[in-house]
């Protein structure tokens, strides 16, 4: 019996990963989706069940060895193929320097660059040896500029980059197609429309809707060996850089 197609998204949240899992969902394949607790998973997995897609909720922290290889496994073993890895937990935080403890400082590396790393090691487990794949990491302004208050932000999506760089360079001669994406400027979610009003309202399209972001990553995944995307940036109309 033929295994389903998968494409894992690890941070799949109301926004952004939501989006990823729809897109790929439609076009066939079976979207694992991931977040620390499965509670909050219900919405997402309703929506793509509804729509006729295939979905498997995991409640996982990225961030721990053990439950990452296990999932990993569990996927392989009783689901199907990973096809397509998708990589976007956040961590978005921001104190004054001064202000950043060590503890929120370890949180946000724990929960970006040793959760990239952890999980994306065990995606390249898989794809490897079948010598086939796609792994994207969903990237922030964050990953090529350390703003003002963002110190432990900046650290870890430059640490995020450094590894789709590194892993690029390893697996793309294997056939492994690795992207970061660079999401430059805010995305329409209820925390933007709470916090920077001004932003949300500021017109038609001038924030990032997540069905565009999440279509940029299914062409990403369709590239062309011959003309593959290692990196690339997304921006509303409006946005300044």
């Amino acid at each position: 019996m033929p295994k389903d197609k998968v494409c894992v998204v690890i941070g799949a949240g109301d926004a952004t990963g939501g989006a990823i899992a729809r897109r790929f969902a439609r076009e066939g394949y079976t979207a694992v989706v991931t977040r620390r607790h499965v509670d909050k998973l219900q919405h997402l997995v309703a929506e793509i069940t509804s729509a006729g897609g295939k979905v498997h909720p995991f409640g996982s922290d990225a961030r721990d060895e053990e439950q990452v290889t296990k999932l990993f496994r569990e996927i392989e073993t009783e689901i199907g193929c990973i096809e397509v890895f998708v990589f976007n937990i956040g961590g978005n935080v921001r104190f004054d320097i001064r202000d950043t403890t060590a503890r929120v400082y370890r949180k946000v590396w724990e929960m970006t660059a040793f959760a990239g790393f952890l999980t994306a090691r065990e995606a390249a487990k898989v794809m490897v040896p079948r010598g086939q794949g796609t792994m994207l990491f969903t990237g922030a302004t964050a990953s090529v500029r350390g703003g003002r208050g963002f110190s432990a932000f900046a650290g870890g999506k430059h640490a995020v980059r450094a590894l789709a760089q590194s892993m690029a360079r390893e697996l793309g001669p294997q056939n492994i197609h690795v992207a970061h994406v660079i999401i430059d400027g805010a995305i329409d979610t209820e925390w933007i429309k709470a916090n920077f009003p001004e932003r949300y309202n500021a017109g038609p399209d001038a924030i990032l809707n997540p069905d565009h972001i999440a279509e940029t990553y299914w062409q990403l995944h369709r590239q062309p060996r011959s003309a593959w995307t290692f990196e690339m940036d997304l921006r509303p109309w409006k946005e300044t850089w």
